[in-house]
């Protein structure tokens, strides 16, 4: 089935101050990805962080769109409370039809009192935004008048367009059960980074509930994505990506807290814990490419359906040349025996 890459962030790097290597990286890894034969690539969303870690999604997937002919085009995720629905449904369908029908519409809830306050979207009523979300946007593409009265959203009767030339799958990122429900009820895939026992989990909560709709399990995709890191062993491999997986999940925790700082953006601080705390933060895996490989199948032998993988291997602490070696080392080491 193949391997998908990601997750583009246009992050800067420690000392930068301009933003344009970072984009025009985005679209270059990209453009890599479909020539090493990755089948999907894959950005991700944020706001305010002082990085710059991307925040329009569906822009640049216009950009990749345009740079490339196949490969599938994945938002992971959008966070589509914090966006009207409406212009979220136009900017979809028309990366939609730029792409001649690649786009794969990740979205989810977020986390980010930060953000949500500055976009001014209510975070109590996220569920409930992301619900009436995923009923608004099937009839916002069809091109034909609708009217939706929700508790968070009221529109008037009128139609969106253009339309899509075909139809946009969407997929619900996220680990809590409500949403996972969700999606197998309103959606078309989960974009799912949980660990083994986690995911065999939410797969099960699909099941149950696609059952419940009616709904053919074989229509539903699982995708699952994890930071993969190969070398010639797991310690080399964590030796080598030290430095980079540490910042990237540094970040995380000082998100909020750069919103409000000036520039330049801030640098992690040095790594002084063992390097296998590395792999504790989120669902990762270091190793030969075998060892990969291996982890993997690992993941979809637990479960009863098929399972897309997507390597969260993009580091916007390496340089380019690095990044893309590690690219190399997955397509051709990897991906193939997925």
């Amino acid at each position: 089935m193949g391997l998908g890459f990601g997750l583009l962030s246009a992050q800067l790097r420690p000392g930068e101050t301009d933003w344009t290597r970072a984009y025009d990286d985005t679209v270059r890894l990209a453009v890599e990805a479909e020539r090493l034969g990755f089948t999907s690539v894959w950005t991700t969303e944020h706001h305010f962080v002082d990085d710059g870690y991307m925040p329009s999604l569906l822009v640049v997937s216009a950009a990749l769109a345009q740079a490339t002919s196949r490969i599938e085009i994945g938002t992971g995720v959008i966070l589509a409370p914090m966006h009207h629905p409406l212009r979220l449904a136009e900017d979809a369908a028309t990366v939609q039809l730029l792409s001649h029908g690649r786009l794969a519409l990740g979205l989810g809830l977020g986390w980010s009192e930060v953000e949500y306050a500055g976009l001014g979207a209510d975070m109590r009523r996220r569920g409930a935004a992301m619900e009436e979300t995923l009923r608004i946007l099937p009839q916002a593409w069809s091109g034909e008048p609708f009217t939706h009265e929700g508790s968070v959203h009221q529109l008037p009767t009128l139609a969106v367009r253009p339309t899509p030339s075909t139809r946009i799958p969407i997929l619900i990122g996220g680990g809590a059960e409500a949403a996972i429900r969700r999606a197998a009820r309103l959606a078309d895939g989960i974009f799912s980074n949980a660990p083994a026992d986690q995911f065999r989990e939410q797969v099960g909560w699909v099941l149950d509930e696609l059952e419940r709709a009616g709904r053919d399990p074989s229509t539903f995709r699982f995708v699952h994505y994890s930071i993969l890191l190969p070398g010639a062993s797991r310690a080399d491999a964590l030796a080598r990506y030290r430095d980079a997986v540490w910042a990237l999940n540094w970040k995380y925790s000082d998100m909020e807290a750069s919103a409000t700082r000036p520039l330049p953006a801030a640098s992690p601080p040095p790594f002084d814990r063992a390097d296998e705390t590395l792999l504790t933060r989120r669902t990762a895996h270091a190793g030969t490419p075998g060892e990969l490989v291996e982890a993997l199948l690992a993941v979809r032998n637990t479960v009863p359906v098929p399972v897309e993988f997507v390597a969260r291997s993009h580091l916007p602490l390496l340089d380019y040349e690095a990044q893309v070696e590690v690219m190399h080392q997955l397509a051709e080491g990897v991906a193939p025996h997925l």
